[in-house]
This record gives structure tokens, sequence and C-alpha cells, in this order.
């Protein structure tokens, strides 16, 4: 008889009883269903289910159908682990537990981040689980979780930091008695002559125990639990290694009978430097670890704890906790805004630079939107809360750089899969050294093998290979979100190394949006003031958007619009009307020749205007031809520099718009952009991005609007401008927190270099380990007399883990690859590679 369990989750998408159908149709094709029923009304499913039934069949087989089942996420802190081998038996009995669909777990900053079939298992169960394999777990709630773990692993370290000078105090006068006689007659005799050799034992054997029972004693509880438990771990190499070194130790002193002829020596001072070394090397370990979470605790210093809040008529200081949507605040000059809203009072410039990466401070003035976290200039300000607490964009910002850094690369797949088995393999290799050297060793042969075990296991580290890839992922997604970009998904981190095409949407991605007038080129004997003054003066009561364009230029220029009479709209042709006593036509050139306007030269320039993807109007006052003017959307400042940086990246750049191919065209020429792809629509933008991704070459698609989504979604990876709409920021990858394409650089650069990162330290934690372990067995002791001591052994495995966490640092300093500076020749603010300044 097969055990029947149920599970009850949400289920996205259905809307009318057709889907129920074919949901219903899905989960039962799922091996282990026994029965299923889905509820409409309710948007959720219920499954009875065998003992062969695996829960993520139910999500893979939704998401298949096209309605993804909704999901439970709870994240935990995890104490104990200290390897990568503590990260594969986390894992496993996190995902042992009933309902767990994913468990991902970080060593790098101690946590695990699990995914759960609906909400029928709950938080405690799993942290439950955790804590019955040896790895206490708690759960983290949203707020404060980085406060409270930045707080615990200060402690930790602090604590690792007394331990290790305690040990090093102790174990001092033991090396010094050890090998100090060896190296050096003078203190040899001066101990043989005042103290004895037994008695210098005896002291080595006292303060050796007194290391290994107080500060050295978190190794044996977790190392020799673990052990037997059959699931040794980094720990236990520790524990067996250095106790082996001192079982041995304590024989030849107290019982010599025991040992072979000629073999009675003692080892107490490599138990005591085994135990501070790796006990140094988990303190540096720490406090490395600690400065790679620096990002989040950055973001979260940005919010604020007190505001200014409207209270029957006045402002008081309240705490955030206590502002609802809809409040009023006051913000005075230089404080920070504490949450998010619209300006109702007052302008001032605002610092956003923590958000958007941006230097430049924006103005605000009344009805433009604020965000909590920046901070205010010289002026004072009244605002309308819109979001507060979880929904700031501060707040949303912080938990998707945690999603981000706690997120597991493919890559780590075969690392997890190797660390595993390490740790038994490496005590497995410990055991054939020690019985080669007892067969095939010279004399004293126990001397020699135990010697060489001990080294074995002590010079192993699955603790570089575990840090290699999440320490990297946690300080490159931080200093990305510092330069403005925001990676949703963590696996786009690797995805996005591997780009060959970066496509572009045109409006609002690589132009700003909407029409400006450009060009105004007047005929001699016109005054350039007076002719837009004229044509404004038409187009003011018209809604089109280039009719706004001539108009948002006048009143640029300070122009007052005089009224207009007879006014008439030609369709097809343009607009007439008196102005200022005078007949001005604005429109086509078809207009200028219907109305008998010479056009002359001026067709060649309106011809070149077009060329160049705008849109030529012509000016005619009392039948002369007065100015041919421009309309367009103008490309982005920064536009030009950062598809020559993408092309200096190596990358192919294409341009993909609903836009028509003339226009299209004339950009794609004069930003050397390599692929055009025009008049399509949201359906045609996916179906080019599968083209440009043909032939196992990857594609990112970066794009602002609604019709963009259907390709961010598809392609390999979306990037989406944060200025755009909040559907396309949704079906995105990676988020830009500015307007401008140079967050597009900075995002492949950060993932270029986090990648390089995350190779050289699996580099580093695999050959270390392919190296020094023979060298630690004896393998070359034939030909070349080399054996390593343990002490040398553990001092290069602290080494091994503290090199990877530093080198994981290194991505801190990543500097944006394009960055602003002030022209020498204009004065302006331009974007420039960033070697270049």
């Amino acid at each position: 008889m097969k055990t029947q369990n149920a599970y009850t989750f949400g289920i996205k998408g259905m809307s009318c009883a057709s889907c129920v159908g074919r949901v219903e149709k899905a989960l039962k094709a799922v091996p282990g269903v026994t029965r299923a029923e889905v509820n409409l009304a309710a948007e959720k499913g219920r499954v009875e289910t065998d003992q062969n039934f695996d829960p993520v069949g139910i999500i893979t087989v939704l998401e298949e159908t096209g309605y993804p089942a909704r999901k439970t996420t709870y994240r935990l802190a995890i104490e104990n682990m200290s390897c990568a081998s503590c990260v594969g038996r986390v894992e496993k009995a996190l995902l042992a537990v009933r309902g767990v669909v994913s468990a991902s777990v970080n060593l790098a900053n101690e946590q695990a981040t699990v995914e759960v079939l609906g909400s029928g298992t709950t938080a405690s169960e799993i942290a439950q689980a955790a804590t019955a394999a040896g790895y206490p777990a708690t759960v983290l709630a949203d707020e404060n979780t980085d406060r409270d773990t930045g707080d615990r692993k200060a402690a930790e370290s602090q604590h690792l930091q007394q331990m290790t000078w305690i040990a090093a105090l102790l174990t001092a006068p033991v090396f010094l008695m050890e090998m100090g006689s060896h190296a050096i007659p003078a203190i040899h005799h001066w101990i043989m002559a005042n103290l004895g050799q037994t008695t210098s034992w005896s002291i080595q054997f006292v303060l050796t125990t007194i290391v290994m029972i107080w500060p050295g004693r978190v190794f044996y509880v977790k190392g020799f639990r673990a052990l037997f438990k059959g699931a040794p771990d980094m720990n236990a190499l520790v524990a067996v290694g250095s106790g082996a070194a001192w079982a041995f130790s304590t024989v030849a002193l107290f019982a010599p009978a025991l040992l072979p002829e000629g073999t009675r020596v003692v080892y107490f001072e490599a138990a005591a430097v085994i135990v501070t070394l790796i006990l140094l090397g988990r303190s540096l370990e720490a406090r490395a670890k600690g400065r790679t979470g620096e990002a989040i605790r950055k973001l979260m210093s940005l919010q604020s704890k007190t505001a200014r809040v409207e209270r029957d008529g006045h402002f008081m200081e309240l705490p955030v906790e206590e502002i609802v949507t809809g409040d009023l605040l006051q913000v005075r000059p230089g404080e920070k805004i504490p949450v998010d809203g619209v300006v109702t009072q007052g302008s001032s410039f605002v610092d956003e630079s923590m958000i958007t990466g941006e230097p430049v401070p924006v103005e605000k003035t009344a009805d433009t939107k604020i965000v909590g976290g920046t901070v205010n200039g010289t002026g004072a300000l009244v605002f309308k809360a819109t979001h507060v607490g979880r929904d700031t964009m501060l707040s949303q910002i912080i938990r998707m750089v945690e999603d981000a850094q706690g997120a597991k690369l493919p890559i780590q797949d075969l690392v997890n899969r190797i660390t595993l088995w390490f740790v038994p393999v490496v005590m497995a290799v410990a055991a054939i050294t020690f019985a080669s050297w007892l067969v095939f060793g010279p004399t004293p042969t126990l001397g020699h093998a135990l010697v060489a075990a001990v080294a074995v296991l002590i010079i192993a580290c699955p603790c570089a290979m575990g840090l290699a890839t999440p320490t990297s992922i946690m300080v490159g997604t931080g200093r990305a979100a510092e330069l403005g970009v925001l990676f949703r998904q963590g696996d786009a981190l690797q995805t996005l190394h591997d780009v060959k095409t970066v496509a572009l949407d045109k409006t609002g991605t690589l132009t700003e949006g909407r029409p400006e007038l450009t060009d105004l080129i007047v005929s001699d004997g016109f005054d350039a003031a007076d002719v837009l003054q004229s044509v404004a003066a038409l187009e003011s009561s018209s809604e089109h958007p280039i009719a706004q364009a001539i108009v948002r230029k006048a009143r640029l220029e300070a122009l007052e619009l005089p009224q207009v009479a007879e006014f008439r709209s030609i369709t097809g042709y343009g607009i007439s009307g008196q102005v200022n006593g005078r007949r001005v036509l604005v429109g086509a050139d078809r207009l200028m020749t219907r109305e008998s306007v010479a056009l002359d030269t001026a067709k060649t320039t309106g011809d070149a205007l077009g060329h160049e993807g705008k849109t030529p109007l012509y000016v005619a006052i009392d039948g002369k031809l007065a100015a041919v003017i421009a309309v367009s959307d103008p490309v982005k400042q920064g536009t030009p520099e950062a598809i020559a940086a993408l092309h200096g990246l190596g990358l192919s750049v294409a341009m993909i718009t609903g836009d028509n191919k003339g226009t299209a065209d004339a950009i794609a020429r004069r930003l050397g952009i390599d692929t055009v792809v025009a008049e399509v629509l949201p359906d045609g933008k996916v179906a080019a991005i599968e083209e440009l991704s043909q032939n196992g070459t990857s594609a990112a698609f970066v794009g602002d609007g609604i019709n963009d989504a259907p390709a961010l979604a598809r392609a390999d990876v979306g990037i989406a401008i944060g200025t755009g709409t909040d559907i396309a920021i949704e079906a995105a990858d990676v988020v830009l927190m500015s307007g401008d394409l140079a967050g597009v650089v900075n995002a492949i650069n950060v993932s270029q270099r986090t990648m390089a990162n995350i190779r050289q330290n699996l580099f580093w934690a695999f050959s270390y380990n392919a190296l020094l372990i023979p060298v630690a067995a004896g393998v070359f002791y034939p030909m070349f007399g080399w054996l390593l001591s343990p002490a040398l052994a553990a001092g290069a495995m602290a080494l091994s883990s503290v090199f990877v966490l530093t080198n994981a640092l290194r991505l801190r300093w990543i500097t944006p690859a394009l960055a602003e500076h002030t022209s020498t020749e204009t004065g302006k603010q331009v974007l420039v590679p960033a070697a270049a300044q």
C-alpha cells in the first residue's frame, strides 16, 4: 500500500473553465499523482500523490502548460557550515522535506533559500530538517534580516579572534620547545639540562590538550559528530588529523612500550599548530566574509528611521514604520527622503546617485516622483507618500540584491557534486597513505606514516571550493547594485557573460521616447525666433506629438505665442492660418508645391534631414519659404558611447523596432549598429530574438515598454530600463536603475569580471588540492625527498580560503565601464570610457 499525500497550491493565469481542464489534464499526467482537482474561483489546485511523487514535476508541468504554480519562499540562517561538503548535506536535508521543490544554500552568507510547493509546509519544519542534520537553522524574517545576520557574524568573528589569540599564546611554548630544539642546538641543550625530555614532553602535552579542548573544541565536537553520522566534513579532517597526532604523542609519552622500537617521538607541536593556524584562517575568513555583504549594508543604511509626518495639521517626528500611504511628509534641506512619494509643494535638487548610480542631482518640483533613500538638496519639500515599508523602491532593490546574492549559478552544480564526496575521498587517501608508508616507507615507518597521513587530512581544503562561487556572486552583484544594475535573476550573472549579441529597442531605449524639434534652418531675410513663434502659435491647438514638440521648443525659448486667425487643417498636407497679420503655412513639401511656394535648395536640405531619420517640415510666410524644420525622437545622451563600448567588448549590436525602416536605418548608420529589424509587432520582436539566438549564440534584449515584455522574457537575458514600465521590469532578468545605456555596458562588464573571478577562484581551489595532496602523501619523496609537515599543511590550508575570499573582494573596486566627464571643449558632461578619464 503506497502512502497518500495531499498538496494544495495556488495557480496563476487561469481565466476560464477551459484553463481548468488543461491544468487538471497536465496535473494528472505528473508521475505519482493519483488525483487532481482545480478550483477556478480560488485559483488553487489540489493533488493526491503516492510515494513516487516529486513536487518538482508539478512546477515543471505547470510552467510548460502556461499556468505557473505559486511557490512559498523561506529564508533560513544556517549555523555550523564550514566547507562545501556541508552545503551539499544541508541542501540534501532540505530537499528531503515534504513539498520542497528547490533549496539553495550559500556558504558565504550562511543562508538558505527554500522554495515550497504551496504553503502546506511551514518554515519551522524546514528549519528542523537542517537542525536534525547537524546544522542549526533559524527562520529569517524579511525585516532586519541582514542587520541580525551582520550582528551574528560580527560576534562570531570577534569570538574567533579571541580563540585564535588564546591558542597562539598556548601553542608558542610548545612550538619553541619542540621545533626550537630541532633547529637550535642551544635550546635543546638547555631543555635537556634543566627540564629533561619527559618534563618537556609533559608540558607540551598539557598545553596542547588545553588548546584542543578550549580554543579547538569546536573542531572536535562538530567533526566527530559529523564523522559518526557518516557525513564527514572539514571539521572531521581537522579533528582526525590533529587528534591522531595528539593520540600518538600521548602514547609515546605515557605508554612507550606499546610502540615499535625506535618510534618514540612526539607531535604535540603539530596538533597545537594545526588548531592554531586553522583558527587563524577561520578568523581571517570570517572578517573577509563580513565584507562580502557590504553592499547590502550600504543599501540598508540609506533607510531613514524617522520622518516628519503631518498629524492634525502639524508636522511631527515619527518612526517610519508609522507612515501610511497618503500621509503628507516634510523634508528639510540635506535630509534623507524616508519613503517613495509625489511632491506636492516646494522645489529642490535631489541626489539619487545611491539608487541610480547617476551623479548629477535631479530637479524635483510639484507632481514629480521622489524615491526613499535619496538625499534632498538645499530646498524644502512636502510630498505625499505613495509606497511605504516593503513596497518602497529601496526595499525592492534590497530584496533583488539579496535574491541575486543567494542565487546558485549553473557553474556551481558541478562544484557541489564534487565537494559532496571530497572529504570521504580525502580520508580514504589518508588511510591509503598511512598503509603505504607502513609497508614501503623508511624507518621509522610508523612515524613517517603518521606524518604523511595527518598532512593529507589537514592540507585538503573543501572550504576554498565551496567559497569560490558564492563569495564572487555576493561581491559582484553588490557592486553592480552600487552601479545602478540589479540582477533580478541570479543566473543572469552567468548567462550575460555568454551573450554575443545585444539587441536594443529604439523608442525609449536608444532614444528619448518623445519627439523634439532638432533643426530650424531659416531662409535669408527671416529671423529664427520669429519663425518659431509663428509656427508654434499655429501648432498650439494640436495634440499631435510633432506639434507638441514644436510648442515645447518655443516655450523653452520663452516665446509668447500670439493669437491665430483663420486656422485651417489641410488633411494630408499640413496647416495654415493668420499669425500677426501674415499668412503662415506649415507642412510637407507637397503643401508648398500645392501653394506654389518655390523650394529651391530647401528640398535638398529636407531630403538630407529625412535621410538622418528626422521628419522634415517646411514653413512659408506670405508665400515665401521661411524655413525648413525637422522633428525627431533624439538619441539619448551617451548612447553612441555606449554602443561603441559594447563593440569594444566584442559584442554585436542589433536594433529591433516597430518604426519604419527608413528611420531605423538612419539611426543605425549614425550609431554604428550592426543589424536592423524594423516594422515589427511585439511578436515579431520575439521572432527576431529567436533568429539572433540561432546556432547556440546567446542574445540579450534591452527594452522599456509594455510591447517589449514578450521579447524581454524570450531573450537569453532580458534587460529592462528602470525608467520603463512595471510590466517590462517584471519580464526582465536585469534592471537598470538609470535611463541610459551605460548601464548595459556596466552590467556586461560586471558579469564578465565576476565570471572571470569565479574561474580564478575555482582554478586555485582545485589546483591547490590536486597539487598539494600528492605532495602531502609523499608521492614525490622517493624522487626528491619531499615530505610536508602537518604544521606547514595547516598553514597552506588556512591561506587557501583566505586567498579565495580576498580575490573575490577585488570585485568591490570594479569601475564603471563608462563614466561622466566634463568636456574641456564644451564644458558639458559627456560619457567616456572610465580608463580615459
